[in-house]
């Protein structure tokens, strides 16, 4: 077997245990007995599970952050210096997600990972996508940031993630929402279909009004205050 075949195969591998069962419930015997390989093999081409872990992301984020930034270039020569709409900004973002994956396996499994990387991701990850992918995600902050001037920076930051929040736990789901959508509402949805759906959504909440002061202890609900 070539050594191309044999880095293939445990990146493959790999990224489907990582997805489905997590980083520190997958080990790397778990993918050297699924992708048929000796452990040798693991540690000859990446050194370590760590490194393993950085690879499959890179697989994903190498183009997605090479395209992502020729969009963007695009985007600002067409606007000429003045703010990009946020609509646009987020269809950019999600056209260009949904290319990557199509050169892979799937859109789902590229969302699980994703949401890995927020909800499992230890430091050595976190440090590897700043040092690696924090420009473009910089980049495009700065440009939701002058799309949304009326928000203030922490305001922003939360919104961003709940948005992200949402994209990635809906596509990660697609399998699911497609077979209740077929069966409760005889909708054959594909991905598109879904992004259109869910573009209104994502700007509408990052363009709400800004929230309500929390309530204090004193205006609180009265224990015999009725409802309804």
């Amino acid at each position: 077997m070539a050594q191309s075949d044999t880095v293939t195969r445990i990146l493959d591998t790999a990224e489907v245990l990582f997805a489905e069962r997590g980083f520190a419930e997958t080990s790397l015997r778990n993918i050297t007995s699924k992708a048929r390989v000796n452990l040798a093999a693991v540690n000859y081409h990446f050194g370590s599970k760590k490194a393993l872990i950085q690879a499959v992301f890179a697989r994903y984020l190498d183009p997605f952050s090479e395209r992502f930034h020729t969009a963007l270039d695009e985007l600002e020569a067409r606007y000429e210096g003045q703010p990009i709409p946020l609509e646009v900004l987020l269809e950019t973002m999600a056209t260009t997600v949904l290319t990557v994956p199509a050169e892979r396996h799937s859109l789902k499994v590229f969302m699980r990972l994703l949401g890995l990387a927020y909800s499992q991701a230890q430091g050595h990850l976190r440090r590897y996508i700043q040092q690696q992918y924090g420009d473009v995600f910089t980049r495009f902050t700065e440009l939701v940031r002058r799309a949304t001037p009326e928000l203030p920076d922490a305001e922003r930051f939360w919104r961003l993630h709940f948005m992200l929040g949402t994209v990635i736990f809906t596509l990660s789901g697609l399998d699911a929402l497609r077979d209740i959508a077929a069966k409760d509402y005889q909708e054959q949805v594909t991905v598109r279909d879904l992004i259109r759906r869910l573009r209104p959504v994502v700007v509408a909440a990052m363009s709400a009004p800004m929230p309500s002061p929390a309530a204090t202890v004193d205006e609180k609900p009265h224990a015999n205050a009725q409802i309804g």
